[in-house]
């Protein structure tokens, strides 16, 4: 999981890539392929 000060680009490296919420962390997760995972901050 790679951690990064802003998400907007790595929504953008998958087409099934999601930007959620959990535990007040914002998270970017990919069902279909996993290493493309992050987290904000």
């Amino acid at each position: 999981m790679k951690v990064v000060n802003s998400l907007k680009s790595l929504k953008n490296r998958h087409r099934d890539c999601r930007v959620i919420r959990r535990k007040g962390r914002t998270l970017v997760i990919n069902k279909t392929n996993r290493r493309f995972k992050a987290r904000q901050g």
